[in-house]
């Protein structure tokens, strides 16, 4: 992990998010984190970044009427979580515009395993009009400082998978 000193402070590349722990209502039969829960644990990372390294949270939300809305989301499951199991989400800006961000996160366990991967439009909405709107020059300038940070950290392999069956031959 890096660090260079942004426009309203120091980014991390990528920028790892909270702890967070597998409660047991998560497991499913399998007796392993169900699918819907890595979304979930992945939407709560997301959360705290938008909030804590973008100032776009639920405060501004309410403040200014405008918010971020998912657009699209693939996720790769890697590795089984299980109850109990503590683990960090890390997030990395692969691309913006004036009013979408493209994010790449993963979800690691305590002993560094990647258990799961996600990727994810996002796009800012005018939440009284419910259409796109540009984020402030303020958010774009912590945008244009934490996207110079995470493009060293390259192109992450999972970045753009296609989905589909992989056959030998």
């Amino acid at each position: 992990m890096t660090r260079i000193d942004g426009h309203d402070g120091p980014y991390d590349a990528p920028i790892v998010t909270a702890p967070q722990t597998v409660l047991p209502e998560w497991i499913d039969y399998n007796g392993h984190m169900n699918v819907a829960y890595y979304l979930m644990a992945f939407d709560r990372a997301l959360d705290e970044f938008i909030e804590d390294h973008l100032g776009l949270g639920e405060g501004h939300a309410a403040r200014t009427r405008h918010g971020p809305y998912a657009l699209q989301n693939s996720l790769h499951y890697l590795d089984e979580l299980l109850v109990g199991d503590s683990f960090t989400i890390t997030v990395q800006l692969v691309d913006h515009d004036a009013k979408r961000l493209h994010i790449y996160c993963e979800m690691r366990k305590e002993s560094g395993t990647r258990a799961a991967a996600m990727e994810g439009l996002i796009m800012n909405v005018d939440l009284n009009t419910r259409r796109s709107a540009a984020f402030p020059d303020w958010v774009m300038a912590r945008l244009d400082t934490m996207q110079h940070n995470h493009d060293a950290l390259g192109v992450p392999a999972l970045l753009g998978a296609k989905v589909g069956i992989r056959r030998k031959g």
